[in-house]
């Protein structure tokens, strides 16, 4: 008997302390590393909320408004907001606030005609139907900040009604603390520091010495992090790497583009570049979202892109892309298989070429809703479309009229991961690929 007594007491003992270890803490600072401005990516979603937003599954659920509803065949939106919100500085969430924030956050880009506030509505009205009004709603473009403090002023920092915020904002440093009257709750650390503009090995480095608790991982070195034993989250694909090439000057000639489209080589990207992570793409969305994905040819046909080209030798041609490494590299690449393809083509920084030939970009794979996810795509990439059928057979013709016009060459659909170390627990990915830092908690050292 007192055996089974000393049994059963040593398991009561081991599950208490499980339950303690396993329970989560409030307190405590959480460190991020990123490679990029530390404001932009997950930063942004743990100030600002939006009306709508992405659960992790990419379906759309409520945040400042708490339900929507629509009518004139979707031609006009109304969202009524949660009662009881307040920006980070007291001032109330209300409909005016609402419509001022949407007003300087798009212009003549947003995907309705005219935004007004009606007592704790907001309307929403659009010269065509907006059916995806609710998804887009969730995107970063439009998440609510502060316009004007009581004061009438304008805030120094950004101003929200998030989990988080902005306590100091640098380039290289952003400091958030703790919103204790979050309408979604006290999150549980008390701060977040994002270092941004810091290299991935050093990132790695310090998470290994315990310095930052979450570090990036780009898809193009998901292996090597693998073999160093990192604690991953890592994504669906949920960027789409893709070829802008422009319809004006000499790139007009739709059969020039046609022949750049064909000329590029998907296969050596994918395999070479990006370490085989994430899937080679023709289409905009993947197979998973429409199941026709396999209708659109992603192979190479070098002898096809000579022959469209028919002998003409274009002038000279620039291709931009971002100043990450990866990215430039990929255009490297791009062009090495444009010039087998008779065109001459260098090589540029996005931000020193804004009106390049062709320009390569990461495009958002965001959302459950296929037409949601593609009319949410061709807006980032600077098409104000609207995708109202969602039968399979519509979307493929939606997409096949896009890529038939070969402005958009789609190449790679690449996933998100980070590593974790061993302090943060119950870190989860948003839709978008990013760590939702809202209910993440920190292991206690007591």
């Amino acid at each position: 008997m007192l055996r089974r007594f000393a049994i059963s007491l040593f398991l009561v003992l081991v599950g208490t302390c499980a339950w303690g270890r396993t329970r989560p803490h409030y307190g405590g600072s959480l460190h991020v590393e990123v490679a990029s401005d530390p404001w932009n990516g997950m930063a942004r979603r743990l100030v600002l909320d939006g009306l709508t937003a992405l659960d992790a599954s990419g379906v759309v659920r409520p945040a400042l408004a708490s339900d929507w509803q629509s009518d004139s065949a979707d031609h006009r939106w109304q969202f009524r907001l949660r009662q009881g919100v307040n920006f980070h500085d007291g001032s109330p969430l209300n409909a005016t606030a609402v419509v001022m924030a949407l007003n300087i956050a798009c212009n003549a880009s947003c995907p309705w005609t005219a935004v007004r506030a009606v007592g704790s509505t907001v309307i929403f009205t659009g010269d065509s139907p907006m059916p995806n009004l609710p998804a887009l709603l969730a995107g970063d473009a439009y998440l609510i900040t502060l316009t004007r403090t009581a004061d009438g002023q304008t805030p120094a920092n950004p101003i929200g009604t998030g989990p988080f915020q902005v306590t100091s904002l640098s380039s290289a440093l952003l400091t958030l603390t703790a919103n204790e009257s979050c309408w979604r709750g006290r999150p549980f650390v008390d701060e977040i520091t994002i270092t941004g503009n810091r290299p991935i090995r050093d990132q790695w480095l310090d998470l290994s010495v315990g310095r930052t608790d979450i570090a990036e991982v780009p898809p193009q070195e998901l292996r090597q992090a693998q073999l160093q034993h990192l604690t991953l989250l890592i994504s669906q694909p949920v960027e789409l790497l893709a070829l802008e090439v422009s319809d004006t000057g000499v790139l007009a000639n739709a059969v020039l583009r046609a022949a750049i489209a064909q000329a590029v080589d998907r296969s050596a990207i994918f395999n070479v570049i990006f370490q085989k992570q994430g899937e080679v793409a023709a289409s905009l969305l993947p197979q998973s979202r429409t199941g026709c994905a396999f209708l659109f040819p992603a192979d190479r046909d070098l002898n096809k892109a000579n022959e469209l080209r028919g002998g003409l030798t274009p002038p000279p041609l620039t291709l931009a892309a971002d100043g990450d490494p990866t990215m430039q590299l990929a255009a490297q690449r791009i062009a090495l298989n444009l010039r087998e393809a008779g065109f001459n083509l260098q090589v540029a920084n996005a931000h020193n070429a804004p009106h390049a030939d062709l320009a390569l970009r990461k495009l958002p794979l965001q959302g459950a809703d296929p037409a949601a996810a593609l009319e949410t795509l061709l807006r980032a990439a600077g098409e104000n479309v609207s995708v109202a059928s969602r039968n399979s057979t519509s979307l493929y013709r939606a997409e096949h009229d896009v890529l038939d016009l070969k402005t958009l060459i789609p190449l790679l659909d690449l996933p998100r991961a980070w590593a974790i170390g061993s302090r943060a627990r119950d870190v989860r990915l948003r839709a978008d690929g990013t760590p939702d830092l809202a209910d993440v908690s920190l292991e206690s050292t007591q």
